[in-house]
């Protein structure tokens, strides 16, 4: 599958692996990306089954997560600037800004700029959606904190411009890459 013996090993290790097109959950993706943004797996889920338990273990439409109290929000334990990021999510889509069915036929490139004309919406963010949700197939994250541990683990490098030319090495298949370097992370 890949040219780099690394990733062979672990590709021989974990099996083929496949991403599934979520795009149709966009909204519900890109809000529970923010709510769980630079937390650990466990404080995220928590924090996630708080905020659909305010809702009644229904995720809210954006019409009504906009009509949502702040204050509310908060009480699930995410940050005031966490709350009002996903009410600009809820805007963008109740609003037109973002186009399902429009983002598909966009770059990888052009996909990410439009998210990140959400406020909250960062580079890893979008990256782990084009990945995750939207099933793209060459994307690799430099800002996520597993990658470079990875990297790091498996070929001692951590200086970025020499971690982005190895992640040139992984083209056309990045997100496999960036997989099978997450998988590798399991036991460490």
């Amino acid at each position: 599958m890949f040219k780099d013996p690394i990733l062979n090993k672990l590709h021989k290790k974990y099996g083929p692996h496949e991403f599934e097109d979520r795009s149709e959950k966009l909204y519900e993706e890109l809000v529970e990306s923010i709510i769980g943004q630079q937390l650990s797996n466990k404080a995220a889920d928590t924090i996630y089954k708080r905020f659909l338990a305010l809702f009644n273990n229904k995720f809210p439409t954006p019409e009504k997560l906009i009509k949502t109290d702040v204050e509310k929000l908060r009480s699930a334990g995410m940050s005031y600037s966490k709350a009002q990021y996903i009410k600009n999510i809820a805007h963008a889509f109740k609003n037109g800004e973002l186009d399902v069915r429009e983002l598909k036929k966009m770059s990888d490139e052009d996909i990410k700029k439009e998210l990140i004309k959400i406020k909250g919406v960062g580079d890893w963010t979008a990256e782990m959606t084009l990945i995750f949700t939207l099933k793209r197939e060459d994307v690799f994250s430099l800002g996520d904190a597993g990658l470079k541990r990875a990297i790091k683990n498996l070929y001692k490098i951590e200086d970025e411009k020499k971690i982005l030319q190895l992640a040139e090495t992984w083209k056309p298949k990045r997100s496999f890459a960036c997989w099978y370097l997450w998988r590798s992370l399991e036991n460490d």
